[in-house]
């Protein structure tokens, strides 16, 4: 076994247990933005808020599972998104696995399922909000992006 070949064993590793550290900060800026009502669920709500506000955007996540990398608009919608998170210098990220981020944001007032598949953290720019896990989750993209990877995939812990 070569040098390089030990190297990329720990990096692997190393990938692995930063990725479920940021799975598991999401989980909880989620639940913490949740209490404070500073989510906003759903691909129309959120460009709604980015183009209203895009100040208040202080976290993106982008949600799909399998059923879902074949829809086109979607796809295009995800696009437009990331473009603009970029150009505004909002972290984003993506999960795989949308039912689980759904249960974490929950039903709305009517007892609905909410689409999950784009979850904006906002936070009122009179009185910024700070949580921990927003700065792990920052760290994490910032160090993502140091090595070419522009929107990671974060895995949720499992329940």
């Amino acid at each position: 076994m070569t040098l390089e070949e030990i190297r990329g064993q720990d990096n692997t590793m190393e990938n692995a247990d930063r990725v479920q550290s940021a799975g598991a900060a999401l989980e909880e800026l989620l639940v913490a933005a949740k209490k404070q009502d500073y989510l906003t669920v759903g691909v129309y709500e959120s460009a709604k808020v980015m183009n209203v506000d895009p100040d208040s955007v202080a976290f993106c996540v982008l949600a799909t599972d399998e059923e879902y990398e074949c829809d086109i608009a979607l796809q295009i919608h995800f696009t437009l998104i990331q473009a603009f998170c970029f150009d505004n210098d909002i972290n984003v990220v993506r999960v795989n696995d949308i039912e689980r981020l759904a249960d974490l944001v929950s039903a709305d007032e009517t007892g609905e399922p909410k689409d999950a598949h784009c979850i904006l953290v906002t936070s009122p720019s009179a009185n910024p909000w700070k949580d921990p896990a927003l700065d792990k989750l920052s760290l994490f993209c910032e160090e993502s992006r140091s090595v070419y990877d522009w929107v990671p995939t974060i895995t949720l812990p499992e329940r």
